[in-house]
């Protein structure tokens, strides 16, 4: 189908930022580990390390000085596939492609820095959306409809945060965004496979307010940007090569968060997020040369919601034990699931905990189990008169994911 040319961004960031999605469809939450352990519930109003640049550029109000944060999270999802009646075109009917899943490593790197007493300036470096899957075997029995699928995003996101007065505070951010894309399947009639192989960089931006309720309280709001690529580069056949681009526009996603302080020992914290995945219906690949579409990938996606409560336990001075619980909707549904992206809702279940070394600096470690509930997949392509691949069954998905976070203020 398509070979797209690659431009020059830095080989060892695209591995690095090679993330495997956690959140609906293939938006990651990771921007952190030190949310992990609460399921990412406060996410734009906790404010207490730099890596609130992403969640909420306002929050860097409440950290003087210069702060730093720097961690990874693993990702390991798995995605299992069981037929159930596929017909029409398919690979080996005994092959179900093993587990499409795997581990891939989500790293992220945040700096704030306080240049006057009611201004604040940071940089944020993280990888908003990201997957991958791919079947153990080229020739499985859904190969037509996926084989390999692959997207890599990094974000940088340079910051500006105003503190307004001891109750309000507000922040923006700019967004240069970069995008590797890959998708791989077979061709009928062919001992072949198609690729769509592209990459892009695009603008975006963020904004958030935070609210000091009360010294015990705070609410924060933002919202990130949706953005548009196109990927561009070269339609390739056996036979023929064809310039060509695709347009794609990412979500943007708005977070209501809530932070307060119960106790001298308890923290509770909320999340609500809705996330406009409405603007991904499909991804249409056309010739530069003629404007005629030579192929498409349908999503036909709708807008999802999150919601996330989490708390913090400070057993002294030292440690703080966190624990966090969410539920997160697909944009997907049984009629338009696809093999690329065989996801459904999911419960996040969290456990983390934080080590204050005081001049050392502080450590974040945490860990989620991603129970999902089992998709059905009722997946149909046509390829000319009489040729179609429908692929029809269950997947078994689960995911785990670790993370360790470095934050220390200057």
């Amino acid at each position: 189908m398509k070979n797209m040319t690659m431009r020059a961004v830095p080989a060892l960031l695209l591995v690095a930022f090679s993330g495997t999605a956690s959140a609906a469809a293939f938006q990651l939450w990771e921007q952190n580990a030190s949310g992990l352990g609460t399921a990412y519930a406060g996410s734009a109003a906790v404010a207490d390390n730099a890596s609130t640049i992403f969640f909420n550029p306002a929050g860097m109000t409440q950290m003087p000085g210069i702060q730093i944060s720097a961690g990874v999270t693993g990702v390991g999802p798995s995605f299992e596939f069981s037929d159930n009646g596929s017909s029409g075109l398919l690979g080996n009917r005994i092959d179900n492609g093993g587990n499409a899943g795997g581990w891939a490593a989500v790293p992220n790197a945040y700096m704030s820095w306080q240049v006057a007493p009611d201004w604040f300036i940071g940089l944020g470096i993280s990888a908003p959306f990201g997957l991958k899957t791919e079947y153990d075997n080229g020739n499985w029995i859904g190969k037509y409809q996926a084989i390999k699928s692959e997207v890599t995003t990094v974000n940088y996101n340079p910051s500006l945060a105003w503190k307004v007065n001891d109750k309000v505070s507000l922040g923006l951010g700019l967004n240069y965004q970069t995008i590797d894309a890959e998708m791989t399947s077979a061709v009928p009639g062919r001992l072949a496979y198609s690729k769509l192989n592209g990459d892009d960089g695009a603008w975006g931006w963020n904004a958030g307010a935070l609210f000091t309720l009360s010294p015990a309280m705070r609410v924060g709001v933002s919202y990130r940007s949706a953005i548009n690529y196109t990927l561009d580069g070269t339609a390739s056949t056996a036979v023929s090569s064809t310039p060509v681009k695709a347009d794609l526009k990412l979500p943007g996603t708005f977070i209501l968060s809530v932070w307060q302080q119960v106790s001298d020992k308890w923290e509770a914290m909320g999340d609500l997020s809705y996330t406009q995945w409405n603007t991904l219906n499909s991804l249409n690949v056309v010739s530069r040369n003629t404007g005629v579409q030579l192929s498409s990938e349908a999503f036909d996606y709708d807008n999802a919601w999150r919601i996330a409560w989490g708390a913090a336990y400070k057993a002294n001075d030292a440690w703080k034990l966190k624990f966090g619980i969410a539920w997160d909707t697909t944009p997907t549904n049984n009629q338009n699931r696809s093999a690329r992206v065989p996801d459904n809702d999911r419960l996040w279940l969290s456990l983390g905990a934080q080590w204050n070394g005081g001049v050392y600096g502080k450590i974040d470690v945490g860990y989620a189990y991603l129970y999902l509930k089992d998709p059905s997949i009722n997946q149909t392509k046509t390829f000319g008169p009489g040729l179609t691949s429908s692929l029809r069954g269950t997947y078994d998905d689960s995911a785990h994911i670790v993370g360790v976070q470095y934050s220390k203020g200057f």
